[in-house]
C-alpha cells in the first residue's frame, strides 16, 4: 500500500480528536452510573448528627426527635425523679447498665452526661416497639410499683426514667443511649460522642 499521499498530521489530529471524544463520552456514561451508587441525599441526612435546642424545655418535659430513622427522647428530669432513681435497684434487671448499650460516659446511675437531661433511643429492646412516656406514679393500670417511666404496650415491658428495664418483663436490656454531646449548655448534638466524662 502506498502511503506517500497521506497527510500524517491530519491522521494524528483525527486520532487525538477521537481519543478525546471517546474519553469524554465514557465520562458522561460513567457519571450517572457512579452517581447511582452514591447514597441519596435523604439517606445521608438520615445518618447525620442532629442538633437539638433544649433551652426552653420545662421540668418533666419529653422532647422527641429523629436520628438515623429512630425516635430519640430527651427528657428533662425533675429532682423528684432523680431521687426516685436511686431507690429502684432491687426492681431492675440491670441497674448498673452492665449489659446495655450506651457510651462509656453515660454508664452511671442517671445514664446521662448531666443528671437532669436524659437522652435515649425510644425503641423497646424486646421487639422494637416504641414505649409510651408514663411519668405518673402508681396509675391504676400499672399499679403501686410504678414510679414513672416508659411502658411498652406491645408486650408489657417496663423501663424507669433512666431507661433501665424492670425484672420479669420481656425486654432483655435497658434502652439504648445514643452517642451525644453538648455544644453549649442548651444545645445537644445527637450522633457525635462526647469528649467529656460522665456527670
Amino acid at each position: 500500500m502506498n502511503n506517500k499521499g497521506v497527510d500524517k498530521s491530519k491522521r494524528q489530529f483525527l486520532t487525538s480528536a477521537l481519543t478525546v471524544v471517546g474519553a469524554v463520552g465514557t465520562g458522561y456514561l460513567a457519571v450517572p452510573f457512579l452517581a447511582q451508587m452514591q447514597p441519596s441525599v435523604k439517606a445521608m441526612a438520615a445518618g447525620a448528627p442532629v442538633e437539638v435546642d433544649i433551652g426552653k424545655m420545662e421540668l418533666g418535659q419529653l422532647l422527641r426527635v429523629a436520628w438515623r430513622g429512630k425516635p430519640v427522647w430527651i427528657l428533662k428530669r425533675t429532682p423528684e425523679v432523680l431521687a426516685t432513681l436511686k431507690t429502684l435497684d432491687n426492681e431492675l434487671r440491670d441497674p448498673l447498665s452492665e449489659e446495655s448499650i450506651q457510651p462509656e460516659y453515660s454508664k452511671n446511675l442517671y445514664r446521662s452526661l448531666k443528671p437532669e437531661i436524659f437522652v435515649a433511643i425510644g425503641i423497646c429492646t424486646h421487639l422494637g416497639c416504641s414505649p409510651t412516656f408514663r411519668p405518673e406514679i402508681a396509675p391504676v393500670d400499672l399499679g403501686d410499683k410504678w414510679k414513672g417511666g416508659f411502658f411498652c404496650p406491645c408486650h408489657g415491658s417496663w423501663f424507669d426514667l433512666a431507661g433501665r428495664v424492670y425484672r420479669g418483663v420481656p425486654a432483655p436490656t435497658n434502652l439504648e443511649i445514643p452517642p451525644y454531646r453538648y455544644v453549649t449548655e442548651n444545645q445537644l448534638i445527637i450522633g457525635e460522642p462526647s469528649q467529656g466524662a460522665s456527670a
